[in-house]
C-alpha cells in the first residue's frame, strides 16, 4: 500500500487481502476437484487470485436500493469450470467462503462492526463502512 491511496481505497485492500486468502485455502483444498475454466492460468501464476486457478473471489460495492441491510459489499464467488458443477456443491462451496469470511473479518477490521448476511438472493458484508481509522 503506498501512502497516496485514499481511505476507501486502503480499506478495500484489505477486504481483497481475505479474499485473496480464502481463495488460496480454498485452491489448496479442493482446487484439484474440477478442472478450471481453460482461459484461466493455473493457481498463483497470475498478480491478481480473482484472475487465475478454479476460484474467484470478491465483492462489489452496492448502495443498498431494495436491501434490508442498506449499503454494504454483495460477495461473489464463482467456481471458474465449464464443467456442471451440482447445486449442492455450489451451495457448500458458498457456505465455506461466507464461514472463512466471518472467521477473517474480524482481525482484518479490528474495531469494526461488520456482518455477513444473506440479503435476498445474495450474502452481504454491511455494517460499519466508515472507513475507520486507515
Amino acid at each position: 500500500m503506498t501512502t497516496n491511496q485514499s481511505r476507501l481505497e486502503r480499506w478495500e485492500a484489505r477486504l481483497k487481502k481475505v479474499f485473496d486468502e480464502i481463495d488460496v485455502e480454498l485452491e489448496d483444498l479442493y482446487g484439484h476437484r474440477a478442472r478450471r475454466h481453460p482461459n484461466r492460468p493455473a493457481h498463483g501464476h497470475t498478480s491478481n487470485r480473482e484472475d487465475d486457478g478454479l476460484f474467484d473471489i470478491g465483492a462489489a460495492f452496492t448502495v443498498g436500493i431494495g436491501s434490508q441491510y442498506g449499503p454494504g459489499y454483495v460477495v461473489q464467488a464463482r467456481i471458474a469450470t465449464l464443467d456442471p458443477v451440482p447445486p449442492r456443491i455450489r451451495e457448500k462451496f458458498e457456505a465455506e467462503v461466507i464461514r472463512r469470511l466471518r472467521e477473517k473479518l474480524p482481525a482484518a477490521f479490528p474495531d469494526t462492526i461488520l456482518h455477513v448476511d444473506r440479503d435476498g438472493p445474495v450474502y452481504k458484508i454491511h455494517g460499519d463502512l466508515s472507513l475507520g481509522q486507515l
